[in-house]
């Protein structure tokens, strides 16, 4: 087998401008155009990368701006919650001091129309009581109960201060006797004198008649009246019935 130089040269030399020529204006270009798809995809993962970042911020922001929705959304609701309760406890406060007003009124009411039907109870006791006196003394006044009036009263003279006792009988004092029925003169008489030992002077006496005495003798004076009748007493007694009625 014969070589031939000069052909092995010739086609060293045409691969050898092949090589040149495709490195020249082959290879270069598409280094260039990978180049730039390299880049170019560089550029886009890192645009995708950079929109996977905001959205993950956004979703972010989204998750905190729900989250603060809840919680404002908890915080009406407790708010709420806590304005029903506190108006409930208002209206509950509000109703017991109505309830409250209407038992102090109602039990006011009740205490005074029981006090009224005992002040009536006793209004009529009294009148009874009047009139049962007015009849018993109808049946027992005589000189047997005007003599017990008058030592009545003689007692309560003697029973008097004596300082009280003489600035009622001091000169120029008139004393009044007060009868239920007339006194006659002598019987007047009689009493002036007695009354003027009891009082150890000598006061002037007049008589006068009252028949809402009922019976009795009493002495009024311009400083000291002394009551004796069954006026008087009927008046302490509806006085004590009264007190007694008040404090129950």
């Amino acid at each position: 087998m014969t070589i031939e130089w000069w052909t092995v040269g010739l086609q060293a030399v045409n691969v050898t401008i092949l090589v040149w020529l495709l490195a020249r204006f082959f290879w270069r270009p598409v280094a260039g155009m990978i180049e730039e798809r390299r880049v170019a995809s560089v550029q886009v993962l890192a645009e995708a990368e950079a929109k996977r970042t905001e959205a993950n911020s956004a979703l972010v922001d989204i998750e905190r701006i729900r989250s603060g929705f809840d919680r404002e959304r908890e915080a009406i609701i407790a708010a709420a919650h806590e304005a029903a309760e506190q108006e409930r406890k208002a209206l509950l406060a509000s109703a017991a001091r109505e309830v409250a007003t209407l038992e102090a009124s109602a039990k006011m009411s009740i205490e005074k129309e029981q006090h009224a039907a005992e002040q009536a109870w006793v209004e009529r006791a009294s009148l009874l009581a009047v009139e049962i006196a007015r009849r018993l003394v109808a049946r027992l006044n005589g000189p047997a109960a005007g003599a017990a009036f008058l030592d009545v009263l003689l007692r309560e003279i003697r029973a008097l201060p004596e300082p009280a006792r003489k600035a009622m009988a001091a000169d120029g004092v008139v004393l009044e006797a007060v009868s239920a029925t007339p006194v006659q003169p002598e019987e007047q008489q009689r009493q002036r004198q007695l009354i003027a030992e009891a009082f150890e002077a000598r006061p002037e006496i007049t008589f006068k008649e009252d028949p809402g005495l009922i019976a009795g003798l009493e002495l009024h004076g311009p400083h000291l009246v002394i009551k004796n009748s069954w006026r008087a007493d009927l008046a302490k007694i509806l006085a004590d019935l009264s007190d007694d009625s008040n404090r129950h």
